[in-house]
């Protein structure tokens, strides 16, 4: 019993003189690995069409029934997306959200994305449901950013169960 106090102490001792590790968080982020699953994203083609083409696999695969997809037909004179349809609402609960990548998984076009930003408050539950507006890249960002260690290896971005590396 005494050995193990003399044990723990000696532990607890090291500890003492060893010059804290502290990470200055706001203006220091902490990098994340490379099969993080952060906030969602809604990608698009290179053309500026949108990747989603409604058809809610995503809203069927996720466990926490956080995903709402309402489709509608698509516009031949001024399409929205590659397909048929498009959707015409797309919201995420981000409250219920448990990030486990079966979206990601479950998409046909590679439409959503679980990026790498981990920065996630909300003040309002209302803030906390992501609509497509919020969701959808830039038409200028096509398939948006590569992650960091992909461009190092010069491999384009892919859903993570495609990734070899």
């Amino acid at each position: 019993m005494l050995n193990e106090l003399l044990k723990g102490l000696k532990t607890t001792g090291e500890y003492l003189l060893r010059q804290p590790f502290t990470v200055e968080y706001p203006e220091v982020k902490r990098p994340v690995r490379e099969r993080f699953r952060g906030r969602h994203e809604l990608k698009r083609f290179a053309n500026g069409l949108e990747r989603c083409i409604g058809c809610a696999l995503c809203a069927a695969a996720c466990p926490a029934d956080a995903i709402l997809v309402i489709p509608a037909e698509n516009d031949p004179e001024k399409p929205h997306s590659a397909g048929e349809r498009y959707a015409q609402k797309y919201e995420i609960n981000m409250l219920h959200c448990i990030f486990c990548g079966y979206c990601e998984d479950a998409c046909p076009t590679n439409a959503i994305v679980l990026e790498h930003q981990y920065e996630l408050s909300f003040y309002d539950r209302r803030e906390a449901i992501f609509t497509k507006e919020k969701l959808l890249v830039s038409a200028d960002q096509g398939q948006g950013e590569m992650p960091p260690l992909l461009a190092k290896l010069n491999k384009r971005p892919s859903p993570p169960a495609q990734i070899d590396l």
